[in-house]
Formats: structure tokens, C-alpha cells, sequence
């Protein structure tokens, strides 16, 4: 038997773990891996909530597309859109060199993109569970 809200509690805590693991990694100059880590926590957070709500299945790892699915909307999320496009645009250049024009994820990101990163995470794990401390 599916148990939708089991289900969602344990994507919300993988959300909640990666995020921590993320301001770690950003305290420790490791910037790329925090940023993925950014991005991996908004992902779960909205696959929660898809699971939340019956889904045996989430496929993608768009969070913007994610929202989108959503029915119905919720406007706490659609609030966080933009949040969520930048965490779209860090899933593949954090992990690999041939997503970048030129050197290594390690050279190429910054601690101010972790922050912001870290910052959308933030945002939209606080419109999934408003509830929730981020």
C-alpha cells in the first residue's frame, strides 16, 4: 500500500538534509558542491509535495517544471518561480566541466552564487512548508 504522506516526509527530510549538507559545503569554500546541493534540496521539496498528493512517480529534475506541474497551482510556489529557474541553470555546470565553457565547477563558481543558491533553496523549501523552519 502507497502511503502518500510517508512518502512525502521522506523526500521533505532528504530536502532538509541535502540544504544542510549545502550550507556546509558553502562554509567550507566548496562552492560548485554547495550549489548542486542548493539545487537538489529544491527538487526534493517540490517532489515531496507531488508525492504528497498521490504521485507514485516524479520524473525530471527541473524545479521550475516541477512547480509547474503541480495542479492545482499553488501560489506560494508560483511565487518562487524565479528561485527556481536559477536552481534550474546549476544542476549540470556544478557537476561536470563539459557544462562549462572552460575549467572545472570548482573554478567556476563563487562563494556569492553558493549564497544565492542557498538563498532560492531556501525560498522555495519555505513555500513548500511554510511551516517548516528552512
Amino acid at each position: 500500500m502507497h502511503d502518500a504522506t510517508r512518502e512525502s516526509t521522506r523526500w521533505l527530510a532528504s530536502a532538509h538534509d541535502d540544504l544542510d549538507a549545502a550550507r556546509l559545503l558553502a562554509a567550507n569554500g566548496r562552492n560548485a558542491h554547495a550549489c548542486f546541493l542548493a539545487q537538489q534540496a529544491a527538487e526534493k521539496s517540490v517532489k515531496s509535495l507531488h508525492y504528497g498528493r498521490g504521485a507514485r512517480s516524479v520524473i525530471g529534475h527541473s524545479v521550475r517544471e516541477l512547480i509547474e506541474r503541480l495542479e492545482p497551482r499553488d501560489p506560494a510556489l508560483d511565487a518562487v518561480l524565479d528561485a527556481a529557474r536559477e536552481l534550474d541553470l546549476l544542476y549540470i555546470p556544478t557537476r561536470y566541466p563539459n557544462g562549462l565553457q572552460a575549467g572545472t565547477p570548482t573554478q567556476a563558481f563563487s562563494a556569492a552564487q553558493a549564497e544565492r543558491a542557498l538563498a532560492a533553496a531556501v525560498r522555495v523549501i519555505a513555500a513548500v512548508s511554510p511551516a517548516a523552519p528552512a
